[in-house]
This record gives structure tokens, sequence and C-alpha cells, in this order.
């Protein structure tokens, strides 16, 4: 297990400097230059550590992007984990790393920092020690098999040995994970509401019967409590956030034929048949029944919201651990067995890879399917050629020329790599670009980037073209074709428009 952990993080450290900056890390290096305890979008989790990042290197995207390396990596270790708390053995406990490694939504989220690699871990984690606390203070069924019990035993064993925690307090860890966690992406309440309800209804029970538990809640909610105090005084901004991407506002939004058939996409096809018969297992064991309850809950409640794909990747890794176990017993020794499972797996991590990590040259991209699969992999490319010609547009006009961008990703990456133009410091209408202010009253023409001309009509009496975006890799990203305009004559001041330009999505 430890080795496949190792080759996964070199394969995530090897791709990070491909192409280029995710207009979500632009806007994360943006946000972290206004530290806040919340954004309208976003808890501040993920901007302060891009903040950081950049402040030992601001232009290492490697550097950048190690964290979500990192957390990706403890996804994996904690798929092995898990399987050793099912009481598999190292064969398990490499299978269930390895599926883990493989899967689509591990990889393309360990590549790029963003908010839903830090959910994967938060969730792994928290998975992993409810195991733990369902072994050393749920109870065992009454039909355990003698070997079962064994096994058992010598994962205890193993545990107390690496950890030196026992009992009730694993609850502190619990609280301290989803404190972060929630610091991180509001997503992670759903899934810890879903298990403790599962885990109310199904059991074990005793789970609760400790004082830590309280104490979790209240860790949790300390460690929550100011992004939550945030978000009240100005006005719960992520509810309307939330409603926008139900609606289809977002660039990974699924309908929900697509969002039934992508969870046989995040980890893979050819693995679906393990997770199912794991799913399938956790449901059968008393134990463990209200993991999958708990997914079912989410299934159903993400499907009816709106929700994305990969809202339900974190159930996937304890799905695969408690599938692996079984199957590892069932190829017991037998060479042949292993070779074909590896096999599959090793398929699985090619497709990954090729589809969700930027493996294949920019110069045949287009004429793959990657695109049309992943639409990540599109945003990553031509950011500094978009702000070249910006920058070459800008030029020809006045010093005192604002810069008013559609969206976060445009806005961010002008604010990158707009220094060698003299770019001034852009201005959206887009999520916490809104809250960061409007152009000043004094700026007499604005160059408006990928707004429509008949939104820029009613602000402005003058709107002159000035050209198209065109990132000359013929990529079909959202930037590419967007409209240049010089808009001049304000139709009222800034302080009576800003109000009407702000736009959650």
């Amino acid at each position: 297990m430890p080795i496949v952990a190792a080759l996964f993080a070199v394969v995530l450290i090897a791709c990070a400097p491909r192409y280029g900056y995710h207009r979500d890390e632009l806007y994360f290096l943006a946000a972290g230059r206004h530290p806040s305890w919340g954004y309208p979008d976003q808890p501040p989790l993920t901007p302060l550590i891009a903040k950081v990042m950049a402040a030992i290197d601001p232009d290492s995207l490697l550097l950048l992007r190690l964290p979500a390396v990192l957390a990706a990596t403890l996804v994996v270790v904690c798929a092995g984990l898990m399987a050793r708390e099912f009481g598999g053995g190292r064969g398990a406990q490499a299978l269930a790393a390895a599926t883990v490694a493989s899967a689509a939504v591990v990889m393309g989220a360990g590549h790029l920092l963003s908010t839903a690699v830090f959910d994967l871990a938060a969730w792994s984690v928290v998975s992993l020690v409810v195991l733990i606390l369902i072994r050393e203070i749920g109870g065992l069924r009454e039909d355990d098999r003698p070997e079962d019990i064994a096994a058992e035993g010598r994962a205890a064993g193993a545990r107390r040995n690496m950890f030196r925690l026992s009992g009730p307090r694993w609850w502190l860890l619990i609280g301290l994970v989803v404190g972060l966690g929630l610091q991180n992406k509001l997503l992670l309440i759903f899934p810890v509401l879903a298990l403790l309800v599962s885990l109310l209804v199904f059991g074990p029970r005793k789970l609760f019967a400790t004082k830590f538990f309280p104490m979790a809640i209240a860790i949790a909610v300390l460690l929550w409590l100011p992004y939550l105090v945030w978000q009240a005084r100005n006005g719960w901004p992520q509810w309307e956030m939330s409603r926008a991407i139900a609606g289809g506002s977002s660039g990974t939004s699924d309908s929900p034929i697509m969002f039934v058939l992508l969870q046989f996409g995040l980890i893979g096809p050819l693995l679906a048949p393990l997770w199912v018969f794991g799913l399938w297992r956790l449901a059968r064991d008393t134990r463990y029944r209200a993991f999958a309850v708990a997914y079912g809950l989410l299934f159903v409640l993400f499907l009816a919201t709106g929700g994305k794909a990969y809202y339900l990747g974190g159930m996937y890794p304890i799905l695969l651990a408690a599938g692996a176990v079984p199957f590892a017993a069932w190829l017991g020794q037998r060479r042949i067995r292993w070779a074909a499972v590896s096999f599959v797996v090793a398929l699985n991590v090619i497709s990954s890879a090729v589809l969700f990590l930027p493996v294949l040259p920019i110069s045949v991209l287009k004429d793959s399917p990657v695109l049309a699969i992943n639409y990540d992999a599109g945003e990553t490319i031509g950011w500094p050629e978009f702000t070249r010609q910006v920058g070459e547009v800008r030029a020809r006009l006045g010093s005192d020329v604002a810069i008013l961008t559609g969206n976060y990703g445009e806005a961010g990456a002008i604010e990158r790599f707009g220094a060698p133009y003299n770019l001034p410091k852009p201005h959206s209408g887009h999520n916490s670009y809104w809250w960061w202010g409007p152009p000043s009253d004094t700026a007499t023409e604005v160059l408006a980037v990928g707004i429509d001309r008949d939104q820029l009509a009613r602000a402005f009496t003058d709107v002159e073209p000035a050209g198209r975006i065109d990132n000359t890799r013929d990529i079909d990203n959202d930037e590419q074709g967007a409209p240049l305009f010089i808009c001049r004559n304000l139709r009222a001041p800034w302080s009576e428009l800003w109000p009407h330009a702000k736009h959650l999505g």
C-alpha cells in the first residue's frame, strides 16, 4: 500500500506543471490576496492555501498544486487503511489503494488545487475513523466467525501500535477534521449528516454513548463558526450560489441522467463491479450498513437537487475498500488471478490518466476525446495568450482605461499574467470579484472582456467592438471566441450600476 501511494504521488507531481493554471486556481490566488473569513462561493481554507503557496514561490505551478497532491495521496492511503479495518491483509490493502489511485475522480481532483480534493481527503479520513470507532466500541455481530474476530484483533493491534489512540476519543479527531473540512467546502456537511442519521437508525448506536461525541460537534461548529458569521452578515450568498449551480450555471453541472451515468465513470467503468460489490457487502453487514444507507441518501439528495456527479466521489473509497477485502481473499495466492486483476487496474490507470491528467501534447488535444469528457482540461490552456491579447488591445487605449471581465477566471488570469502588459487590477461582477468593488468613477473608458454587447449597452451609451479572444490552439474552452469591447459614457455612476452587475455561479 505505501508503494502504491508513493507511485501515485510521483505521477501527480510529474504532471503538475504541464498545461497551465485552471480558472479556479487563478481565482483562489486572487481570493488569497483578499483574505477573509468567507467568500460568497466558498469558505476560506483553499484561498488561504493558495496564498501560502504563492508566498513561497508565486511562479511555481507545481508548488501551488503540491497540497492537492498530498490530499489526493491521503485518500489513497485511507483506502488501504479502510481495507485493513475491514480485516484485509496486505493484498486487500494494496488492491483498495490501487483501485482508488486509478480512479478518474481522484486523479482529476489531485491534479488541480481545488476544494474538491480537500473534500475527498476530509471525508476519507472521517470514514476511516468511523470504522475505527465501530471496531473499538461498536461491538461485533452475533454471527461473526472466529477467523473474522481474529482478523479484527490483528487490525486493532496494528492500529494501537500505529496511532496510540483508542475508544471514543476518536470522536475528537472527527470533530477536528469536519470543522476544517467545512472551512474548505460546505458540501462536507451532507455526507456527515447522512452518516450520522444512518448510524442513529441502523447502528451501532453505542458509538454515541460518550461525552466525546458532543465535544466533537462543538469542535466542528467552533471551527466552522467564522464562515457562518460571514455568510450571515452578507445575506447567505452561498445559498444563492448553490441554487445557481443546481440550475446548471457551472461548466461541470450535470443533468439527472448524466449524474447517474457518471457514477460509473468517477472510478472507471472497469472497476464499477468492485464498488457495487462493496456497496452490497456493506448493506449486508449490520456493523457497516450505515455507510450503504448514507450512500443511498446522498445519491437521492444530489440527484433531486441538481448536484454534480462528483459530489458522491467521497463515498467510493470506502466502497472499493469494502469490496477489495473479500475479493482479495478469493484471489488468494493464485498469480494468474492477481495478474488479471492487475491488468484491469492498469487499464483503468491508463484511461484515467489520459483523460484527466495532462499527458497528451496540447497539439493533439483538440482531436482527442479528452475535451469532451474532461471539461477542466480545456480550462487550463490559453490563459497567458488570453492576457496578451487583452494587453495588446488596452495598449492602444489610454492609461486610465479600466478592465471589466465576465467571469472570475478572466479576471484572475489578468491579475496573474498582466504585469508585463501594465494591466490594472481587473473588475468583475462574478462571485467574489463583485464584493471587491467596481472600477473608479474617474475611469473614462472600460475594456470589457467576455461580456455580451447587449449587457454592456445597459451600462454604456457607446460600445465599440475590439476583437475576439483566440487561444491560437483551436482549443474549445470557455474563453475561445470571447468578445472584447471598448465602452464609453456610463449611463450612471458605478455606485448605482454595480449592484446590478452581481452574478453568482
